[in-house]
């Protein structure tokens, strides 16, 4: 007998307590290891339409409800007694009668209406409206079934509209809400795919995204212990594409926030070293922190696999540099910006005619020579300085090159290097080497990967096929200067993916982050992310953003948002709260403080814990995602913070400052799955405007 999953359950296990959690995972084990187990008894359920529905206990007052053939065992939805059984009785399982996937339909007669969605505002007009215009009459039912629509949903989703979809989409399966979302926002979702009435329903690739086969104990436990984070377990039709697709030479996967790419970039490397068992695979990011975090979620989806983990690497750029550099050159002492600093302040000191200022000297070492490794005087004056706007006459650049040419042997004076300058040393030995330490790397956040580390690489890959795979949002670029990869060897023109449907973010917190960036977004080679194209699944709030008086008023602003959120059932650890920077951590204490809410800052792990809520700054936001978050002290001066733009000399680091700035609120923003508020102190950020849905100021208290 087959022993299946739904995802419907693994949603439904996450809001329990922890002690009905565990009572209802020692149930799971007992049916899979025993589906006739004499101490569970299955109860029918009289009411149910699909009448392999059954219930067992798991508590006192906590039922499971399965669906029981001579074939399989489906865990299908857990819950409290009462609440188990209406679920249960309004829904079936059946085969759609055109797409072949196995679907659990609700049953049409339960619905009585479907109403204006709750969360969604619906201006009132002064006198009566015409008609509000349906979206899909240009749409056959045809193709409406094709797309997965049950047909006895066909009337309502021909009658939809502009207000009543979301809530619509909410009551289908996911493959038919998805096409509805995509065909209402202009676009066209992408081809239906079709199985013969002989195929297994199972294997449909939508059913394979909600029904999982669990094949052990072991493959259970881990689908149970992490229900939030089912994507170990259930793969987008989309996402498997990509994971499984073998490229001709390096390929990209984009999207915007909460579309998924860390969840591709975790499963392609997991595939790379299942289809290559000789291979060695490096999953990595840019930071240390990203990395943990990685590390954290890949003993998840391999942790009874110990002998692929010995082939599969999560490292950070700068951990696997360091490794290789001590394995092959020997050990490297790193410098820092201070020290640069000073040898770039000495040597410019005596140089007769030179006007440019400190930070100036600085930026330019950082963003153009130390960057691309210029060792001498005519790659310096030949190099294209890709977003440096302050333009340089070759005069110019023959007195600044006086001071760069010297700043190398004060460095090696001391036995430093720079980061840059540990990859590019790194970069030789790899052109030089018959055999890379490595067959495959895959890239996680690769919008933040620097010219040193990608023309390393670029050298790593050497241009095998599929050597190199980077996931990555333009949109979430908030630490490098844009350059072009296709310069550096590295071309994923025509092997680049756009990942669409959002299942980590409600539609209104999507709709409203991303007026903080433009429609379209493309780096310097070209390649285009379109971020119109991109849906939200599910609704939730609309995201509050609040200017007022004091940071006092703030402080309770916030509070009394939180205990809004515990009192509507959310878990300590289920709520964030990030700031621009540590500057503004007690604001943000004061506030969890004060909503009498116990919590914890998050550290370089990126570790959340049971029952704390996590503080953190918005750059370590990256990777996390809670049900609820609050932004706060978005200041004027602190977003985008003051310091940085004092600092600015050249025009395009203006610009960049600007455009990382929004980024990073966006990238704050985002990490919210359901509630969202953004507040700060008159008179605010002024990219508080962006997220106000009507485009006017945001509201002041």
């Amino acid at each position: 007998m087959e022993f299946r999953i739904a995802d419907t359950f693994t949603d439904s296990l996450d809001k329990l307590t922890n002690d009905e959690q565990k009572a209802v995972k020692t149930t799971a084990f007992d049916l899979q290891m025993n589906p006739a187990h004499p101490g569970r008894q299955f109860h029918k359920l009289g009411k149910a339409k699909d009448k392999n529905f059954w219930s067992v206990r798991a508590g006192r007052d906590i039922r499971v409800i399965v669906h029981k053939t001579d074939a399989s065992l489906m865990l299908c939805y857990v819950d409290h007694h009462d609440a188990a059984y209406a679920w249960a009785e309004r829904r079936k399982l059946e085969r759609h009668p055109k797409t072949g996937a196995a679907q659990l339909v609700e049953v049409r007669e339960t619905v009585r209406e479907i109403a204006v969605p709750r969360y969604v505002d619906v201006p009132v007009a002064p006198e009566p409206k015409a008609p509000a215009r349906t979206l899909f009459d240009d749409v056959s039912e045809d193709d409406l079934l094709g797309y997965g629509v049950p047909p006895e949903w066909m009337a309502d989703v021909k009658a939809a509209t502009e207000d009543s979809v979301l809530e619509l989409a909410d009551h289908l399966p996911a493959e038919a809400s998805e096409a509805l979302l995509e065909l209402a926002t202009g676009n066209t979702p992408a081809a239906p795919v079709h199985t013969a009435s002989e195929i297994d329903p199972f294997e449909h690739p939508d059913a394979q995204r909600r029904f999982r086969v669990m094949t052990d104990k072991d493959e259970l436990e881990r689908a149970l212990e992490f229900p939030w984070e089912k994507w170990t377990v259930f793969l987008h039709p989309a996402q498997r594409q990509i994971v499984e697709r073998e490229f001709s030479g390096p390929a990209r996967v984009a999207g915007s926030a909460g579309t998924g790419k860390t969840i591709v970039a975790l499963h392609r490397a997991v595939h790379l070293a299942r289809r290559h068992p000789d291979a060695r695979v490096l999953l990595t990011t840019f930071s240390e922190t990203l990395a943990n975090a990685l590390r954290v979620k890949l003993r998840r989806l391999i942790g009874n696999e110990p002998r692929m983990a010995e082939r599969l690497d999560v490292l950070s750029m700068e951990g696997l540099a360091l490794r290789l550099h001590e394995a092959h050159v020997g050990p490297a002492k790193l410098t820092t910006e201070e020290v640069v600093r000073e040898l770039l302040a000495d040597e410019a000191s005596g140089i007769e005619g030179l006007r440019f200022s400190a930070q100036f000297l600085w930026t330019e070492w950082s963003a153009v020579v130390d960057a691309w490794q210029l060792a001498d005087w005519d790659a310096y004056r030949d190099v294209r300085r890709l977003g440096r706007k302050t333009r340089l006459a070759e005069t110019q650049r023959k007195l600044l090159w006086q001071v760069y040419e010297r700043v190398p042997a004060g460095l090696e004076a001391r036995g430093l290097v720079t980061m840059s300058g540990v990859f590019g040393r790194l970069t030789e030995v790899l052109e030089e080497s018959p055999n890379p330490p490595y067959d495959f790397a895959v890239v996680d956040e690769a919008q933040d990967v620097g010219v040193a580390e990608l023309r390393f690489l670029s050298a790593l890959g050497r241009g095998r096929t599929e050597s190199l795979f980077f996931a990555g949002d333009l949109g979430q670029r908030i630490f490098q200067q844009p350059f072009s990869w296709k310069a550096l060897g590295v071309d994923i023109r025509g092997r680049s993916s756009t990942l669409r449907i959002n299942y980590r973010t409600s539609h209104q917190i999507r709709r409203q982050a991303d007026r903080l960036l433009g429609p379209e977004l493309s780096d310097v080679d070209g390649n285009a992310e379109d971020r119109r194209g991109t849906v939200s699944v599910f609704n939730g709030p609309v995201p509050l953003v609040e200017v007022v008086e004091s940071p006092e008023a703030e402080v309770k602003l916030v509070a009394e948002r939180i205990r809004v959120w515990t009192a509507d059932g959310l878990q300590p650890h289920e709520i964030a709260v990030f700031v621009r920077s540590e500057d503004q951590f007690s604001r943000a204490q004061a506030a969890l403080d004060a909503s009498d809410l116990p919590y914890r800052v998050v550290g370089p792990r990126m570790e959340t814990t049971l029952g704390q809520a996590s503080l953190s700054t918005m750059h370590r936001a990256k990777g996390l995602e809670f049900r609820a978050v609050a932004v706060m002290a978005c200041d004027d001066e602190v977003v985008p913070l003051q310091e940085r733009i004092e600092t600015v000399t050249d025009d395009s680091d203006l610009d960049e400052v600007y455009n990382t700035e929004r980024h990073l609120l966006y990238v704050a923003c985002t990490r919210a799955r359901d509630r969202l508020l953004v507040s700060g102190v008159q008179p605010g950020s002024e990219f508080l405007e962006d997220l106000v849905a009507s485009g006017g100021p945001p509201v002041s208290r």
